[in-house]
């Protein structure tokens, strides 16, 4: 890496094991930095989305020839032979000289060169808090291939999705800088720089290498500065933090004052999730806002200490969503920004002690203004096919995560929390698809669930239940009916509250659910209701005087578009 004019030049040996059972005789890398040229998908997409991220705007647009980002490649081998390939904007298309059979491994071997972008999209250089280097997507990638085929999309500045593999990575660069990211250091006691507290070579050479091994990843990225501190922190049983950020005086203590908290929250997700499984976790000043990657996150630092502790928990969440539940956030960022902001909020309301009633109650919100505003697009929307950016975070972000809380409702609290666990014992270190979760919740509470995936993810259907009518006879018997106005189903919780003061919660299952959640409180259990009726009646053996209120989803866990006619 060149300091002085951001441009830097590699060579790559990737040994790729073709572990699907189909013969591939093209493949595919990804060239991030591509994006950042006037012109580019990138570029030409922030011109004419209706509402850009105000980060980006028309400023690719503008970048001078010592300002865009690039990565060239000018040779590639296969097992030593000469490759053909060709650049298409962010994606290198290579032909084979000799298909890849499956099972055979081959070795690629590559050179290439590149230059940081000035437009700090997540990565590029020196961004608005003066950080140098924050160094993502900064490498030729392999493309994914699974079993729908290979996934190398354009970048167009939404989500990533990427190979499993081992990192050994050596990065010379001016001897001043300091560097965090993914994977452990090698070589502390030549490094120095906080690694050790003094390095064995006292009289440092212009340019330092620095060699980290990052096992069983699916990125490696890194950032630099020359003004870095570098603070560590010991995890109980668990990783030793790394925290990288910039030396000033406004903000220094905030990020003092986080690093006990970032403790906490590793060990909270490890008892809600899974264990965290590296040995080293780095949150660094760098980007443009927060974005996670392997065994890091590059966060903005200039924050209030609350927000600096927010956009932690969040980030660092993604370890589990996304990371090591390796979805494809292309096609399905919901599942990983979604169930990242569900488990970041729990966090925060308990670390933070928030004592909120319900954490996710801003994302019902949320997806309840977007499903009553007419722009919503199913979640199974491509990620860069969102009309606007606001509709693509709101889908994303809310209306995953209460697709989580809204699961705990259907399941029962309790089965959600075994879902996940065994979500993630299953699929950690894969690359699991929306009907995994599903399934892990099937298999958890016996239930029928692929209804929920069905509506919730592919569709726009809503939910509406409302209360029609209530009604007494002359014996003293009153009838309740209940209507369906959205077109997705769900199971009821309806809760009656008498004049005495006294309350009973009565619960109607969804009949293709087949089955009922746990008891979680005392409860009258009523016959299914079938999703096609549009309406449903229960009796109570008591006068319409002696009843005070009638409530449907008292806790309001159901994402209800309408809850007004949810009470009497």
């Amino acid at each position: 890496m060149d300091v002085s004019t951001f441009k830097y030049k590699g060579e790559q040996e990737l040994i790729y094991t073709n572990n699907s059972p189909d013969t591939l005789n093209r493949v595919f890398y990804h060239l991030f930095f591509n994006a950042f040229q006037p012109g580019s998908e990138m570029d030409v997409r922030s011109l004419t989305i209706s509402d850009p991220d105000p980060r980006v705007r028309d400023r690719i647009s503008k970048l001078k020839p010592d300002e865009i980002g690039y990565i060239n490649v000018s040779s590639l081998k296969q097992n030593g032979q000469k490759l053909k390939f060709e650049t298409a904007g962010t994606i290198l298309e290579v032909d084979l000289n000799k298909p890849i059979r499956p099972g055979e491994q081959v070795k690629f071997d590559m050179r290439f060169n590149g230059q940081v972008p000035l437009q700090i999209r997540r990565a590029g250089r020196n961004n608005r808090e003066n950080v140098a280097l924050s160094m993502a997507q900064w490498y030729p990638k392999m493309a994914e291939y699974d079993f729908e085929g290979w996934h190398a999309d354009p970048y167009i500045g939404r989500e990533f999705y990427g190979v499993w593999g081992d990192f050994d990575v050596k990065i010379t660069i001016d001897k001043d800088y300091v560097l965090g990211g993914t994977g452990y250091l090698q070589n502390p006691n030549e490094i120095g720089h906080g690694y050790e507290a003094e390095p064995i070579n006292t009289t440092k050479p212009n340019k330092l290498t620095w060699h980290f091994k990052a096992p069983n990843v699916h990125d490696f990225t890194w950032a630099a500065d020359p003004d870095y501190i570098h603070d560590t922190l010991q995890v109980p049983d668990g990783p030793l933090l790394h925290f990288l950020y910039k030396n000033n005086p406004k903000f220094v203590e905030n990020w003092k004052k986080m690093q006990p908290k970032v403790v906490e929250l590793m060990e909270y997700f490890s008892d809600e999730i899974g264990a965290y499984p590296y040995k080293q976790y780095s949150v660094i000043q760098a980007g443009d806002g927060g974005m996670e990657y392997g065994m890091c996150t590059f966060i903005t630092g200039n924050r209030s200490y609350g927000s600096l502790v927010g956009v932690t928990a969040h980030e660092l969440a993604h370890s589990w969503f996304q990371f090591l539940l390796a979805s494809n956030e292309s096609k399905h960022e919901w599942m990983d920004e979604g169930f990242t902001s569900f488990y970041s909020d729990l966090a925060m309301n308990e670390i933070m002690d928030y004592n909120k009633e319900n954490p996710s109650l801003g994302a019902y919100n949320s997806y309840i203004y977007l499903a009553t505003s007419g722009n919503e697009q199913p979640q199974t929307t491509h990620s860069d096919r969102y009309e606007y950016n606001r509709v693509f975070g709101i889908s994303a972000y809310s209306k995953g995560q209460v697709f989580l809380a809204q699961l705990g409702y259907i399941l029962g609290e309790a089965n959600l929390k075994k879902t996940i666990k065994k979500y993630y014992k299953d699929f950690a270190f894969k690359h699991p698809r929306p009907i995994d979760i599903i399934r892990s919740a099937e298999k958890v509470s016996g239930l029928e669930l692929d209804w929920y995936l069905t509506d919730w993810t592919q569709t726009i259907n809503t939910i509406d239940y409302g209360i029609k009518s209530i009604k007494d006879d002359s014996e003293g018997v009153t009838t309740i009916e209940l209507e369906r106005i959205g077109l997705m189903p769900m199971p009821i919780d309806l809760e009656v509250t008498y004049t005495d003061g006294t309350k009973e919660l009565y619960y109607i299952p969804l009949q293709m659910m087949r089955g009922e959640k746990p008891e979680e409180s005392p409860r009258i259990l009523l016959k299914d209701w079938a999703w096609a009726y549009p309406t449903y009646r229960l009796k109570i053996n008591k006068p319409k005087s002696k009843i005070l209120s009638v409530t449907i989803d008292p806790k309001e866990l159901m994402a209800d578009i309408n809850i007004e006619n949810n009470t009497y």
